[in-house]
Formats: C-alpha cells, sequence, structure tokens
C-alpha cells in the first residue's frame, strides 16, 4: 500500500493537545493546508522523508514542507508509514547511485504512473499564482501568448492558463498524468520523456517548469535547456521552480531529484544562453530555513 504521509501528519496531528500546536504564518501568504507548523519540541518526522522537506520542517513550517512534498517530491510509499524522533532530522535521506539514465527515466515515470490520481488529488488546489505571475509579467509579446507547461503533470497549471485566456501546451512524461491533463484542461498535451525531448522550434512565448526540471540529472541538464531555450521565441521567457538544496542528486521515494542552490543552477542556465531576470524564495514572506523552494526567470535574448 502506498501512504501519503501528508496523511500521517495529518492524523499525529489529532491527536495532540492544541496547546502543542500554533497557527502557521504561512496562511497569510496563500500557501497551502493544513495550516500549522510545529514547536521545536513537538516535532515528529517521518524517517523517509527527503532532505529539502526535511529541512523545511526542521524550520518550523510545516505548510511549507506539505507544499514541497506534494507538490514536488514526496509521496512515500511502503507498508506503513514510520513516524520517528526528532533524531531522524540528521538522518541522511538520499540514496546516491550510479547515474544510469535509463534507470533515472524509467523508475521516475513509473512512479508518477502509479501515483497519478493521488498527485493530483494532493496538488489540485495547490496556489501557485506567485509563480505564473512571474512568468506571465516577463513576456513581452502581445496576449494570448503560446505557453509550454513543462512537467504540466495533471494539468492544474494549463486549466490556469487558458482560464486567463492564453495558449497553453502540456508536456509530461507519464502516460497516466498527460492523460488526466488532456482531460481536466483540452488542451494538447505532449507526452514526451525529458531526455528524449522533441520540442518544436522557435515556438513559444513562455515555457512554465513547475517542480519539474529537478528531476534531470545534472549530466544531462545542460542539453535539456538549450532544448528550451531552442523552443522559446527571441525573447521568450523560461520559469523555473525547483526545491533547493546545496548540490545533491539521487533517489527518494522512487524518484530521482537534484536540489540545486543559487549559484548552481545560475551558472546552469548561463551556459544555456539565458539572461536573468529575477529569483526568489517561497513560500513568500518567511526566513529563509523555511523557503524550501528557488524560483527564477530567465529570458531568452532577442534576435539584434
Amino acid at each position: 500500500m502506498t501512504w501519503c504521509w501528508a496523511r500521517c501528519w495529518d492524523s499525529w496531528l489529532a491527536s495532540q493537545p492544541a496547546d502543542r500546536l500554533q497557527r502557521c504564518p504561512c496562511r497569510a501568504h496563500g500557501e497551502h493546508p493544513p495550516e500549522a507548523h510545529f514547536q521545536a519540541n513537538t516535532i515528529e518526522l517521518l524517517a523517509n522523508l527527503p532532505q529539502p522537506v526535511i529541512s523545511a520542517v526542521h524550520g518550523h513550517c510545516y505548510t511549507g514542507a506539505l507544499e514541497l512534498a506534494l507538490a514536488g517530491d514526496m509521496i512515500v510509499p511502503g507498508e506503513s508509514a514510520k513516524f520517528a524522533d526528532a533524531a531522524a532530522l540528521d538522518r541522511p535521506v538520499m540514496h546516491e547511485e550510479p547515474h544510469d539514465l535509463q534507470t533515472i527515466t524509467s523508475g521516475t515515470l513509473a512512479y508518477y504512473d502509479r501515483n497519478a490520481q493521488a498527485f493530483w488529488d494532493g496538488t489540485r488546489d495547490h496556489d501557485v499564482q506567485q509563480n505564473i505571475e512571474a512568468l506571465l509579467q516577463h513576456i513581452k509579446a502581445e496576449p494570448p501568448f503560446e505557453l509550454l507547461d513543462f512537467g504540466c503533470g495533471p494539468g492544474r497549471d494549463l486549466m490556469r492558463f487558458t482560464a486567463r485566456g492564453h495558449r497553453a501546451t502540456g508536456l509530461d512524461g507519464s502516460s497516466e498524468l498527460a492523460a488526466l491533463a488532456r482531460a481536466h484542461s483540452g488542451c494538447e498535451v505532449l507526452q514526451q520523456n525529458f531526455l528524449a525531448l522533441e520540442l518544436p522550434p522557435v515556438r513559444f512565448d513562455g515555457v512554465f517548469a513547475n517542480a519539474s526540471l529537478f528531476h534531470v540529472p545534472g549530466q544531462v541538464l545542460p542539453r535539456v535547456l538549450k532544448q528550451l531555450h531552442a523552443a522559446l521565441k527571441p525573447g521568450g521567457v523560461l520559469f523555473s521552480s525547483n526545491p533547493r538544496g546545496d548540490g545533491q542528486q539521487g533517489w527518494n521515494g522512487g524518484r530521482y531529484g537534484v536540489y540545486h542552490d543559487w549559484d548552481g543552477w545560475r551558472a546552469h542556465l548561463l551556459g544555456a544562453g539565458f539572461v536573468p531576470l529575477t529569483h526568489y524564495y517561497r513560500p513568500a514572506g518567511l526566513p529563509r530555513a523555511q523557503q524550501p523552494w528557488l524560483a527564477s526567470v530567465w529570458r531568452k535574448p532577442a534576435v539584434a
């Protein structure tokens, strides 16, 4: 049986006296329920959370951790969910293995195929309006925009783009997620492995890569970024948001991920020919230790 660790947190929350919990300030910043965070002496972690989620919980921001877990990286497989004490904060959770690209691709896509409906149920109401605005406000073309939702998942953001009158195309490697995205949005959705892209050249005004590019192994990321660059029109804009770290990469809960810091991410994007526009950390309005997401916006230079 596959368990969602957030449900286990909910069960734990329900068992706690009210005076041990307090309301999470994330609510004021448009983040997601359940809206509680924990005093340092009441943190109990699941044993196999990925490091960026652990960092968010250690920073006492449960909602930020939940956003990271559901939107980016964590439905924990296993016969049962295991609680651990606070010592789990110091346990390594990343399992480094040889970077066999076929294994990485097949394993990660199989995970999303198995959990497609659960992923939709867990992320459909997430508020990523800050990220959507960060993309749209930097596009200089006349609307409606031609947009690519790279790693569109089950179609939440395709629906939001089309509701605003834009022409959105989805792309996902998971056949199950792609099918859900078509059903939910009515948009064209390309089913393509991130490591074997066949993108139309010079087509898009913007590319929205929300919680997707961190699944691309570091050794092939330069190629993938150049392919996205080629798919943009001159002056087009790329938005990306990734769970941040210190450059670690490896397996977590059946999926492969790379956790970039700003300097490393910036070097990759500059190397692919992009010009930086802005970057920020999420959830908004919190101390950096409680912001597990690194978001950034980039432009493909216009032809002289």
